[in-house]
């Protein structure tokens, strides 16, 4: 296979995996039900909103009118025109492999190509992400689509018809869409190793400290919420209590008389005092929780001001060339060391179908498909609270097969912010990419919150044993992402492919919904044992 080390059996799946029908399960009620906290919601797909149980259903695809971009005949022009001479060394280079009939040559110029062309696309990216790149420059970076001839008239007509502006809200973006994000400080360029903040970058400064704010707020509101559920169900339960309190039967030897209170009324009426003072508690507690919000709040409140009044306007030139270098490095991984890094979109290596390429409304319905088998896929757990937080994801224009995690959270705001995975738009199968990198996420996600003890706790920790008593050789979260293809493809219809035990620990750690759950119980004995599993936990409260 390739550098993912995927079996044969799932390399295969590359070439045929079948069209998946993604059933439109129920959501589990996963999530709090209570409104948003009052205040400003959600202003765009970078902010992250809590309340949110499931990504949105796509309702169209492609656009039904076709924009006539790619038909002018000066778009080639437009792309390359008012450049440096890297435009030049691409033109050149570009030319030259196109007219080349040398097999080695061909592969010399081809070579040569991948390096001029992300040299040439630095000097697009910057004015994408300072929002002054012409539609034929953002078309250019956006899909790899340099020349329009290079692509048949059915390709052409299918990337002029895909939708530009982002219809449902969800924090997917294409290349010139993230970059104007970070050059906006919308959102925080990526983590690179010993990455330092200039004293003078006063607006980078306080936006990492508005992450860490809005983080704390986040989560302050989090813990509002809960409390404020959990002092609801405690008035709850006492008003029932009192209600039966007052509830006698008639005495049949006394027409009109009642019956005194039952044994059962004297306890409660003993017992309404401790409830009182359980409320009491919960309220006390959660009046703290208020002030600690308010308190997160103006702080919040205070770093914006800052970060708006220190050139929250202007574009954060040096960010955007460190994040372009890192999408480089990001199509490079998607690709592997043995695949194709050509990286101009053209018909002799384009080959997907409507359904099949790596544009925004794909992404989001696989997305949604996943979620609804593996409903916990996107979520992270803070205080006992389960939080959905939906990953950045960023649509490469590149020949890659698998998908990744670039950042499993922000390093400044580990509790509510986004991490970050790559998905390669031209793939051989869209699943497959998209699978492994929400696998990716899922595998950090759990060793940092398992941090230390990786190796020895939750679903790392439960992995990793499993693989040592194995005597497996490898990295080991390669073998957990190719049991994750298998579990959400195979497992999840019923057909076993997973070794006992990892079966239990995915079952345990990364739990199908309760329709999955209820279809595979009947189909085999050893769904119904885990499903007793499920039933004892509960009664023990270890679940």
């Amino acid at each position: 296979m390739s550098d993912l080390g995927l079996d044969p059996e799932l390399a295969a799946l590359l070439d045929d995996t079948p069209v998946v029908t993604k059933p439109k399960l129920k959501k589990e009620n996963l999530f709090s039900s209570s409104p948003a906290a009052v205040g400003a919601g959600p202003q765009g797909p970078e902010d992250v909103d809590l309340t949110k149980t499931s990504f949105a259903e796509v309702d169209q695809t492609l656009s039904d009118v076709a924009s006539n971009v790619f038909d002018d005949p000066a778009y080639y022009k437009k792309v390359l025109g008012n450049e440096n001479e890297s435009a030049q060394r691409l033109h050149t280079l570009l030319s030259k492999y196109l007219t080349c009939q040398d097999p080695k040559d061909r592969s010399v110029y081809r070579q040569q190509i991948i390096t001029a062309y992300w040299d040439f696309m630095s000097n697009l990216a910057l004015k994408s992400g300072s929002g002054k790149a012409e539609i034929t420059k953002r078309n250019a970076l956006r899909f790899g689509l340099v020349l329009p001839t290079l692509l048949t008239p059915e390709q052409k007509d299918l990337f002029s018809r895909i939708i530009d502006k982002n219809l449902y809200g969800e924090p997917v973006y294409y290349i010139d869409e993230w970059l104007y994000a970070i050059g906006s400080g919308k959102i925080n360029p990526s983590s690179t190793d010993e990455a330092k903040t200039s004293r003078s970058d006063e607006s980078s400064r306080f936006q990492q400290l508005l992450s860490k704010a809005q983080g704390k707020l986040q989560s302050a509101e989090n813990l509002v919420r809960a409390k404020s559920e959990e002092r609801v169900r405690s008035e709850n339960e006492l008003m029932s209590r009192i209600g039966s309190i007052f509830e006698h039967e008639p005495l049949s030897t006394i027409p009109g008389a009642k019956a005194p209170f039952t044994e059962q009324q004297k306890r409660s009426i003993s017992d309404l005092s401790e409830s009182l003072r359980k409320i009491m508690a919960l309220d006390k507690e959660l009046a703290s929780f208020v002030r600690d919000h308010g308190t997160a709040e103006s702080d919040v409140r205070v770093l914006q001001q800052k970060v708006d009044s220190t050139g929250g306007g202007t574009t954060n030139a040096s960010g955007i060339s460190a994040e372009f270098d890192t999408i480089r490095q990001m199509a490079k991984m998607t690709c592997g060391r043995q695949g194709n890094h050509f990286p101009i979109l053209t018909r002799e290596f384009f080959h997907c179908s409507s359904r099949e390429i790596g544009i925004r409304e794909n992404v989001i319905e696989t997305l949604r498909w996943i979620e609804n088998i593996d409903p916990e896929a996107y979520c992270r757990t803070y205080k006992s609270q389960l939080n959905r937080i939906p990953p950045f994801v960023i649509l490469i224009p590149s020949y890659g097969d698998y998908g990744l995690c670039w950042e499993p959270f922000d390093r400044y705001n580990r509790v509510t912010s986004r991490g970050r995975i790559a998905i390669p738009m031209y793939g051989k199968n869209l699943l497959i990419a998209i699978l492994t990198a929400v696998a990716d996420l899922r595998w950090q996600v759990a060793k940092e919150k398992a941090s230390y003890y990786w190796m020895e706790e939750g679903l790392t920790g439960n992995y990793y044993q499993w693989f040592q008593k194995q005597k497996l050789k490898g990295d080991v979260k390669e073998y957990f992402i190719n049991d994750y293809l298998l579990w959400m493809i195979k497992e999840s219809e019923g057909i076993q492919k997973l070794d006992k035990e990892v079966r239990g620990v995915f079952w345990r750690y990364m739990p199908f919904s309760a329709e999955i759950k209820a279809k595979l119980k009947p189909r085999a004995l050893v769904y119904q044992e885990l499903c007793q599993r499920d039933l004892n936990r509960e009664m023990s409260d270890g679940y």
